[in-house]
């Protein structure tokens, strides 16, 4: 199967702001790369949000985007909640490792439902979205890079460990 010209684009920027290298540095990926547990669960007050919680909620966005271009069943992301879950549930290298790897499965799944698009379905709005597929899809990335570059701050606030 062949992927139209904008689809592909789309995939692109796609990648590079979850785990291809870009101009603009760091993306969600590389932000995550050597974090620790214990780096991963640090809160910076009460009630402000952890890289780890950050991680799961970028992976459930990726999902309802997934959900929206593919028509999806409700309720099938793979943790129960939704948007923002506390995080950690186990404070160990596995869990924070599990976490993870669904953020991987999650841009995984998006990333081939976007391959499977025909070009002309970018400008309409999917059946369960208020936006086009277009900024469905460009509107993940700059979920990814906002929230690299909140990783990337609290990397540099927490404490040493």
């Amino acid at each position: 199967m062949s992927v139209p010209r904008d689809v592909r684009r789309l995939l692109s920027i796609l990648d590079r702001a979850y785990d291809r290298p870009s101009w603009h540095g760091t993306n969600l990926r590389g932000a995550l790369r050597r974090v620790t547990p214990a780096q991963a669960a640090w809160r910076p007050a009460s009630g402000r949000h952890n890289i780890w919680e950050l991680v799961v909620h970028a992976a459930y966005w990726k999902y309802a985007a997934w959900r929206r271009l593919t028509g999806g069943k409700r309720g099938s992301f793979p943790l129960s909640g939704s948007n923002w879950l506390t995080r950690p549930i186990e404070r160990t290298g596995s869990a924070w490792q599990a976490d993870a790897a669904l953020l991987d499965r999650m841009h995984r799944a998006l990333r081939e439902a976007v391959s499977r698009l025909p070009a002309a379905s970018l400008d309409r709005m999917p059946r369960t979205s208020k936006v086009t597929s277009f900024a469905l899809i460009s509107g993940v990335a700059a979920h990814d890079l906002y929230h690299a570059g909140q990783i990337q701050l609290l990397k540099k606030l927490a404490p040493s460990r």
